[in-house]
């Protein structure tokens, strides 16, 4: 009766202390701005099973996937024995389950998963302390991420351990026929222990049962309070916080429809009257406050294991940008908001932001939003997304944009593109060819099946004139029905999107749709990923509503239909390696359709060290094209062109203005532009056909 009272007032007070702790991390999340995530519920259920119940994001790396799953599955199904426990507890009962003739089966079972447990975590501990694999030991690692993760390491091995002495005290306690002691049978791994607890007198036996059944459970419960204040309050939040995971493409970046009414009405769409006086306290995150409900999920659900910071490729080449870093850094400050809001009430201020004094700028603009983060972190946090709305206040509200960048900024919206050119130069590119223009065959009462936008970068840089001019070759020699906007035609407004400028990106957004939807365009086909993503999945939010095609895309439908056919061998004999395109495949999921292409082009092809989901980005993502790039190691794109040269490649493939720039640099710094050559797609069907 004494043992079931003490047993009721620990899990009453465990019960309570969790609830209490978990009530503040609510309240915490809660502070964020509202977010209405109810869309699609389907989808969100079985991106749930899969990423957060089947771990399928885990076993991405097979050695540590494997023993994470061990652990995840092993100590829910060992915590199945937990209900024993806890009804033992109450009723003063033992083994109150015993009566099941196949019982010593089942806890043979829950004892296998228990030595699994260990196991995992005893290699666990060895890559963390032993082996000190680099991602635990970056510079945000600081003595308590490391005393925390060993901390949960050591107790789980402990309280399996447990299990394991209380079940051979128990079996030997069975045997000499203890009073209470049901015979069950012998237990799978315990049983290799019993011998060494045979000579033991009933009394030591007893202490060692029950130490071994108060440790473990007690041990629970102090286990599930410490979570709480851990980084595995994953274990608890990784499910709805899976749940409400973006959909939309990767590349995608919500709308600010703060910003919106704004620009309306200084474009003069609508006037101050219908736009309404709802004020803005705020334009992007200053501190977590202005961040949604989500990404404070998103940093209560960190588990710290440092995948997203071993992709990213800023800090691979020693930037001070980590991932992991900013996801810490946004859970710490908003635990201290949290705790000055609970004491001293919303109006809590103790001068200190997030952007500034946690994420430094240097952190801030090294980022390329390549999304290799996000592709990799195995709870599906978006980390991308607090970056945007960092930069959206270092633009709009402290004026604080890279000197370069601005400067491509304010030439945007100048004269419509990145750089200094007459925007009556952008049909420059077509001298020479014949480009029906849209004004003109509308004009004429005809409508084309096809609007090719040409992009700020196929219109001015002269690499990626090239690229366009050939693309416009293969319509020309199909017959494809298309038509250009010629002038009309402005920059999508990405980088400013990207650098943070959301006014500059709504101007330029709506004034293209405002032509794009006067000329009744339906389809759209593009050769730049980061206008493709645009067009696509972000012009929708401002009334832009049209199917857009990739070029590879486009030239994959035309092969498939039978309509292109390469004949050509121009390049039989070369050895051809493609570069994933962040925004077309990461960002939008597209690898398949480059691939195809190049298939049916007569010549060798080898893939990368890094390809495909776990591409290397080309270091131009993000604004980074139009500014220095922060102090590291060494650059990005050099990093890529290593592992291209390293395929032994004499072609490198490009489907992006942005990777061509980076990669031809790259080439020509590493002084083989003798022997390698980088082409975009599109030229190399256009050569093999001879057009």
């Amino acid at each position: 009766m004494i043992s079931s009272i003490a047993f009721i007032i620990v899990l009453a007070a465990t019960v309570f202390l969790f609830y209490r702790s978990v009530n503040i991390i609510i309240k915490n999340i809660k502070l964020g701005k509202p977010l209405d995530i109810n869309d699609q519920k389907g989808k969100r259920w079985k991106t749930m099973f899969l990423v957060a119940i089947g771990q399928s994001k885990m076993v991405k790396r097979p050695i540590a996937g494997i023993l994470h799953l061990m652990v995840y599955v092993g100590f829910i199904i060992v915590n199945v024995e937990m209900l024993e426990i806890l009804i033992d507890g109450i009723s003063g009962s033992h083994r109150i389950y015993a009566f099941l003739p196949f019982y010593n089966i089942l806890i043979s079972i829950f004892e296998i998963f228990a030595l699994a447990v260990i196991i995992s975590c005893l290699v666990f501990l060895f890559r963390r302390n032993g082996l000190r694999l680099s991602r635990f030991h970056k510079a945000e690692m600081t003595s308590w991420p490391k005393l925390d993760a060993n901390i949960i390491l050591i107790t789980e091995v402990l309280l399996m351990s447990a299990l394991f002495s209380m079940n051979a005290a128990d079996q030997v306690l069975q045997l000499n026929g203890a009073e209470h002691f049901t015979q069950t049978g012998a237990f799978l791994i315990s049983g290799l222990i019993v011998p060494l607890f045979a000579n033991l007198s009933e009394s030591t036996l007893l202490f060692i049962e029950g130490f071994g059944w108060w440790f473990h459970i007690v041990g629970v419960f102090a286990f599930l309070n410490y979570i709480p204040y851990s980084k595995h309050f994953h274990v608890f939040l990784a499910f709805p916080n899976v749940y409400y995971t973006k959909l939309k493409p990767a590349a995608y970046i919500s709308n600010m429809e703060a910003v919106t009414n704004e620009v309306k009405i200084a474009m003069g769409i609508i006037s101050e009257e219908e736009a309404g006086n709802d004020e803005v306290d705020r334009f992007g995150a200053k501190d977590v406050r202005d961040l949604t409900w989500k990404s404070l999920s998103d940093a209560y659900t960190c588990t710290e294991c440092g995948r997203c910071t071993d992709v990213c490729p800023a800090n691979l080449t020693g930037k001070l940008l980590s991932p992991r870093k900013l996801i810490m850094d946004t859970r710490d400050r908003l635990e201290i908001v949290g705790k000055g809001v609970s004491k001293n009430g919303t109006e809590f201020d103790d001068s200190k932001a997030l952007w500034g004094d946690f994420i430094s700028p240097e952190e801030l603009w090294a980022c390329t939003t390549c999304n290799s983060c996000t592709n990799e972190c195995p709870v599906n946090i978006d980390h991308v997304s607090i970056i945007m709305e960092l930069r959206r206040y270092s633009s709009l509200e402290e004026a604080s944009t890279p000197a370069t960048l601005n400067a491509a900024l304010t030439n945007i919206e100048n004269n419509g593109a990145p750089w200094q050119y007459s925007q009556d130069d952008r049909m420059l590119w077509a001298d020479g060819m014949e480009v029906p223009v849209m004004a003109d065959v509308f004009g004429a009462g005809k409508k084309t099946e096809y609007l090719f936008w040409v992009s700020s970068a196929g219109a001015f840089d002269d690499r990626y004139k090239k690229v366009i001019r050939s693309f416009t070759k293969i319509l020309n020699h199909l017959k494809v029905d298309f038509a250009v906007l010629g002038t009309e035609e402005s920059d999508s407004g990405d980088l400013a999107r990207r650098a943070g400028n959301e006014m500059l990106f709504q101007m330029q957004a709506l004034m293209n749709i405002e032509v794009l939807n006067g000329y009744e365009v339906k389809k759209i086909v593009c050769c730049d990923p980061h206008d493709f993503n645009t067009l696509k999945n972000e012009y929708a939010d401002l009334g832009g509503n049209y199917e857009v095609i990739h070029h590879t895309q486009f030239l994959q439908e035309l092969i498939n239909a039978g309509k292109l056919k390469i004949d050509g061998d121009a390049f039989e004999g070369s050895t051809i390696t493609y570069h994933d395109p962040c925004y077309l495949g990461r960002g939008n999921g597209e690898y398949d359709s480059p691939r195809a292409v190049l298939d049916a082009i007569p010549s060798v092809k080898v893939e990368m060290k890094n390809n495909k989901a776990s591409s290397l980005c080309c270091g131009a993502g993000g604004g980074q094209m139009f500014k220095e790039a922060e102090s590291g190691d060494k650059e990005i794109y050099m990093e890529r062109t290593e592992q291209a040269l390293g395929t032994g490649c004499n072609i490198v493939a490009t489907a992006c203005p942005f990777c061509m720039a980076m990669i031809t640099d790259g080439i020509k710094y590493s002084e083989k532009e003798a022997k390698v050559k980088n082409y975009d797609i599109a030229e190399l069907v256009a050569i093999s056909m001879n057009l």
